[in-house]
């Protein structure tokens, strides 16, 4: 157990780091090649599963590496890592597909 001293000092230790911009135990997070794609177009979750047909929840499963896409799915990724501008200028001009 601390005295109320110990603990005053531990407390004013522990802003002097923070103020030096000292950081604890970080954590890195490595993101999958489908989630490096979506960031590559500069598109959001919601407006990248909407663009590829699929729910957020499917895309987050990718992007999570629980599942991996499939067939058509997969192409449009490659595709958009080549090149995300080409579905930046889809989404850009709302073209629809009936």
């Amino acid at each position: 157990m601390y005295t109320d001293e110990e603990l005053g000092e531990l407390l004013l230790a522990s802003v002097d780091q923070m103020l030096a911009g000292q950081v604890g135990r970080t954590t890195k997070v490595k993101l999958t090649s489908v989630a490096k794609v979506r960031q590559k177009t500069g598109m959001s979750q919601s407006e990248f599963a909407d663009l590829l047909g699929i729910s957020i929840r499917t895309l987050q499963g990718w992007e999570q590496g629980r599942r991996k896409p499939q067939g058509p799915a997969k192409m449009l990724i490659k595709i958009a890592f080549t090149h995300p501008e080409i579905l930046q200028e889809i989404d850009k001009n709302n073209i629809q597909v009936a």
